[in-house]
């Protein structure tokens, strides 16, 4: 299968390519910006591809242009669709990549896909944007979104929490300056994603969202303590109160049965990566 990949050189991105390509797939990196509607087109009907997974966005929820949130992640995928939608023999599926920041702040845990979103920041409301905006292609194309939750890896971008510890950490550093530690996350394996990205792309029902999780929260203090045992060192943490989000999600855990019901129907298994394992290899890519 021929894959356009749009954010093929993000984080997730290359993990994508590279899995997508072991699997036996073809995978063509989009090279249009996505707010450039016109070049998009044009790259988009050039290639015709088989299937599309569009990774591309803004996804630092600290981001300090808050209106490249909806440029990008809504406008920009707009502009995708609409180039879609001209293919004269259109994709067998799209899988567009949303986000559990949509769910915001919800005292239901785990959080299942039929829960109302209520977002509390920009990037949230730019992903959930983008989920209703997106309804309007369904009947034309073949739709699948996916509301991953934290997930992380060797290659992330500092800016992001857990490759943040894993540097200091690595270099035994004194010290660490960060925000609120009490906060509850799902911290799964980028491989773990990618790997539910592909068997979406085969196994996906039209129009239907999964939420791609493991429904194992870990608290950050518990993250730093693991750090710590791998590594025989001892962290200081310093708390910056400007590293203290006013509209920061205490807790994320995700419910994945509808997707392991989807996955058990097909005969197929997802894995997932132990923490420790992530944290490792985390580890070992700082050497």
């Amino acid at each position: 299968m021929r894959i356009l990949l749009t954010g093929a050189e993000g984080f997730t991105g290359q993990v994508f390519a590279k899995r997508a390509v072991a699997a036996g797939h073809a995978v063509i990196a989009l090279q249009s910006d996505l707010t450039h509607r016109e070049s998009l087109h044009q790259e988009v009907l050039a290639l015709a591809p088989d299937a599309v997974v569009h990774l591309a966005a803004i996804s630092f929820v600290g981001h300090a242009n808050e209106a490249a949130f909806y440029a990008v992640n809504v406008v920009g995928t707009t502009h995708l669709l609409d180039a879609v939608v001209q293919l004269p023999a259109k994709p067998a599926r799209i899988l567009l990549a949303s986000s559990a920041n949509v769910y915001g702040n919800t005292a239901q845990s785990p959080i299942a896909e039929n829960q109302p979103p209520a977002p509390i920041n920009h990037y949230g409301m730019s992903k959930l944007a983008m989920e209703f905006m997106a309804r309007t292609y369904n009947e034309r194309l073949n739709l699948v979104v996916a509301r991953p939750f934290n997930y992380t890896g060797p290659g992330q971008d500092a800016h992001f929490l857990i490759p943040k510890l894993a540097a200091h950490f690595a270099a035994r550093a004194p010290s660490i300056e960060l925000g609120n530690l009490d906060v509850e996350r799902e911290f799964n394996d980028v491989q773990m994603v990618c790997d539910a990205y592909l068997l979406l792309l085969a196994h996906g029902e039209p129009g239907e969202t999964y939420n791609i999780c493991s429904g194992r929260p870990y608290g950050l203090r518990r993250i730093i303590e693991t750090f710590a045992r791998m590594t025989s060192h001892d962290l200081r943490i310093e708390i910056n109160p400007a590293f203290v989000r006013a509209n920061e999600v205490h807790r994320l855990c995700g419910d994945p049965q509808k997707l392991h019901a989807l996955l058990s129907r097909q005969g197929a298994i997802l894995n997932e990566p132990a923490i420790e394992e992530t944290l490792e290899r985390m580890l070992l890519a700082k050497d």
